[in-house]
């Protein structure tokens, strides 16, 4: 049995943002048990030239919104990134999950070979769906959930690799 393109993106990426909001759940949990305001951790980073914690959520809930979107060849929704709250944050998540069982396989399989075109300033970027979905729009979810997860570990949030993966 092959896995389609569907099986490869929506269950995968939903299963990694439920466990980034329960990341999330530890870090406010921490918070108020260390009296550390929240903001501290929400706008945290790793490095310098690296975006906080909270652009790390907005990051990856865009990638996966818009790889769902433009699979199946529907209208990208808009996030106004305004999130400076844990609450905030995990309804980020939520909205994006919810999002993403809206579709249905029949949707997103059968677009390997799709052309995907992404704009980021002056460069166009094109893709063909498998790519775009192996190549781009996964390594780059992962990139900025991990980075989410350093944050809060760096941050001394009790988080190992259980709570990355999930159950």
């Amino acid at each position: 049995m092959s896995l389609s393109m569907y099986q490869a993106g929506i269950p995968v990426v939903i299963r990694y943002l439920n466990n980034l909001s329960t990341l999330i759940d530890k870090a406010a949990a921490h918070c108020e048990a260390r009296k550390i305001e929240p903001s501290v951790l929400i706008n945290f980073r790793l490095t310098p030239d690296m975006f906080p914690f909270a652009r790390q959520v907005q990051i990856a809930t865009d990638q996966v919104k818009g790889m769902a979107a433009r699979l199946a060849g529907v209208d990208v929704p808009s996030y106004a990134d305004t999130e400076a709250t844990f609450p905030e944050l995990k309804a980020r998540i939520a909205k994006t999950v919810d999002f993403l069982k809206t579709f249905k396989p029949a949707q997103i399989d059968g677009t390997e070979e799709k052309e995907i075109t992404l704009k980021a300033g002056p460069t166009e970027f094109k893709f063909r769906g498998d790519d775009y979905l192996v190549g781009f729009v996964l390594p780059n979810f992962y990139f900025h959930v991990t980075t989410a997860y350093a944050i809060l570990r760096h941050c001394g949030v009790d988080v190992g690799k259980r709570d990355f993966l999930g159950a």
